[in-house]
């Protein structure tokens, strides 16, 4: 009966206090603190301190606020007219046409940003214009961004895999890697989607783009060449062995500032701008780390996450049902939460029970990550939405229509995911790297 008082106590605390629009890392450990001061006989202002203090001088999240800020500086870069500059002569050829600079773009931006958020900003900014300019229909263009954007959160480096490696302790670099195929497979599907409107859709294909000369698409196509030449380093890095996750993210700042004063973008105020931007983003994610790490230590006192193993181990779901449940406590926790909030309060709980079905934690990992990409073009509070919502200005019922062929796609994903566990699990088995 304890432990089911705990759970009555903490949720009406943590909802109440997130009804009441407070920051989710101080509800967190709000939270935290009722139940260490009713749970338990240890002082609580102590047990804060010494673990939030823990919790966020981790070497391994230092790796977080470099790779947001080479995001940032990217960000004010004409990194975008470049990419559809470099993209558009090849896309032009496939079925769907340019609407496949949308995926291709997304992609490639995913490798350097990290965030779903800047990912979509990104390519949005040059692609709507450009795809509208061309005819191609409104519902399309939406949809296929909204739904791409979210590689940001898979294709590493993913600020989420980051979040969720800390918080259980697992390698990043082997996380940045499991990301690989998966992201890839998934970023596959959505192009097929687009081919199979081509073909089978409704409604009227922009007109036939015109010919270009051989030489004049490998001309375009060096626009491409400074970020893929940031993306291999970078990710090579990482994935040869030369550089830890930190180590790698450091890198990239660098070559960041590099690209940006070679395209002459970077002065004083995109600097300056870029680096609050980073510190704003970075403040904001440790604070809810801190938080959640004090509510897995108040959890741990009370014995919640290991009753709630207990409980579903009693049940004796397979490992294939335990997913499945999770897929959908996941999506309707997605739906009101965002995803790194998600991932912090929920793994006290959770890791206790993959643990004890034998679920590998890389390969969870991912798994975790594409149902959060899912929420995240699920309304009410489908980030990626409202960010589409500023630049088209359309109602945001609109715009989560035309994500649905894309979120049917993303739970095709998990589905393969637990077809094919070794798209996620083979490359971190395979791959040296440096801890």
């Amino acid at each position: 009966m304890t432990e089911l008082y705990a759970i009555i106590i903490f949720l009406f605390v943590l909802f109440l206090l997130l009804g009441s629009s407070v920051w989710v890392g101080l509800a967190l450990m709000g939270v935290a603190w009722v139940g260490m001061e009713l749970f338990t006989t240890r002082p609580a202002g102590d047990a804060m301190i010494t673990t939030i203090w823990t919790g966020a001088s981790s070497w391994t999240l230092t790796a977080l606020p470099l790779f947001i800020w080479m995001g940032e500086i990217l960000f004010r870069t004409r990194l975008s007219e470049d990419m559809f500059r470099g993209l558009s002569p090849w896309m032009r050829f496939l079925p769907g046409g340019l609407l496949h600079t949308n995926i291709a773009g997304c992609t490639i931006f995913a490798a350097v940003s990290g965030s779903s958020a800047a990912t979509l900003n990104m390519v949005g900014k040059m692609s709507i214009p450009e795809l509208r300019s061309r005819g191609y229909p409104e519902y399309m263009i939406i949809g296929t961004l909204a739904g791409a954007a979210t590689l940001g959160l898979m294709i590493p480096p993913s600020l989420t895999l980051i979040v969720y490696g800390v918080t259980i302790n697992e390698s990043i670099t082997k996380l940045f890697m499991a990301g690989v195929f998966p992201g890839l497979v998934l970023a596959g599907l959505f192009m097929t989607y687009i081919v199979f409107w081509h073909f089978f859709g409704t409604g009227d294909r922009p007109q036939k783009e015109p010919s270009m000369s051989f030489s004049k698409m490998i001309k375009e196509s060096l626009f491409l060449v400074p970020v893929m030449g940031l993306v291999g380093v970078v990710i090579g890095s990482m994935y040869l062995g030369f550089a830890t996750a930190t180590e790698a993210a450091a890198v990239g700042v660098v070559g960041a500032l590099i690209l940006s004063a070679a395209q002459g973008s970077l002065n004083w105020s995109t600097f300056s701008v870029s680096l609050m931007g980073a510190t704003k983003t970075s403040a904001m994610i440790a604070l809810i780390l801190m938080g959640a790490a004090f509510l897995s230590l108040s959890m741990g006192f009370t014995g919640l996450p290991r009753a709630m193993a207990e409980l579903i181990e009693s049940y004796n779901l397979s490992p294939v049902a335990l997913i499945a449940v999770l897929t959908v406590f996941y999506l309707i926790l997605g739906m009101f939460m965002d995803g790194l909030s998600s991932v912090v309060l929920t793994m006290a709980i959770v890791e206790p029970m993959i643990r004890t079905a034998g679920i590998d934690l890389i390969w969870f990992g991912i798994f975790l990550v594409v149902v959060i990409e899912t929420a995240q073009v699920t309304p009410p509070i489908g980030f990626n939405l409202f960010v589409l919502q500023g630049m088209t200005k359309h109602e945001i019922g609109y715009i989560a229509k035309t994500a649905i062929p894309m979120v049917a796609l993303m739970l095709l994903m998990v589905v393969i995911l637990v077809i094919f566990p070794e798209l996620a699990t083979w490359l971190p088995e395979n791959i040296r790297q440096r801890n």
